[in-house]
């Protein structure tokens, strides 16, 4: 029970990152390799930690949101306007969460910051992440024969096609709060 536990915690705090955390992929190949837990426990532990972080996470950044420029928040709710009025765009999305490889914390605050419902996101990542951390802690073995677990938690903080890609997520995280979405989706919502 006590490894389950610490498991969980250390998954939680790798999701409560905005960026540049290590994959909770990683963490459980580790724990594929260095312990006797079942697969079945491993993964609805993980993905249950992992989506738990991400929520709270997403909830910081909308306590965050209160502090912006009165202008960022009419931008953030024409945004948020426009998600919900195209509803194919909210499954697609919910799609994206559930089977993307992209760093899902940059998502989360923006799902966050624009004030759009957080539960189904964060369910969709939770089902989402128990298909792939399945399929990840299912082939640690194969894992192990080809690469080592520091390798992955180095690569995944030095590579720079990774550094690249959470700036760049960063970046249009800042985006999301600068643009004029009301006047990008032509509304009269969000304009001074």
């Amino acid at each position: 029970m006590t490894e389950y536990l610490i498991l969980f915690a250390l998954v939680f705090g790798i999701n409560l990152l905005p960026a540049f955390g290590p994959p909770t992929a990683a963490i459980l190949v580790l724990y594929g390799l260095n312990s006797d837990l079942p697969l079945m426990g491993l993964v609805p532990v993980a993905a249950l930690a992992a989506a738990s972080g991400r929520y709270v996470l997403a909830h910081g950044f909308r306590f965050f949101a209160r502090y912006v420029s009165e202008k960022t928040r009419a931008n953030l709710a024409a945004a948020r306007a426009a998600f919900e009025r195209k509803k194919h765009s909210g499954l697609a999305a919910l799609a994206l969460f559930a089977v993307s490889p992209l760093p899902s914390a940059q998502l989360f605050a923006a799902v966050g910051l624009t004030g759009v419902r957080i539960l189904p996101f964060t369910l969709a990542f939770f089902s989402g992440r128990l298909v792939s951390y399945t399929f990840y802690a299912g082939s640690a073995g194969l894992v192990a024969e080809h690469t080592s677990v520091g390798h992955v938690f180095q690569d995944s903080l030095t590579s720079p096609l990774g550094v690249a890609l959470q700036v760049a997520m960063l970046a249009m995280l800042v985006a999301l709060m600068k643009v004029d979405w009301a006047k990008v989706f032509g509304s009269g919502e969000g304009r001074d």
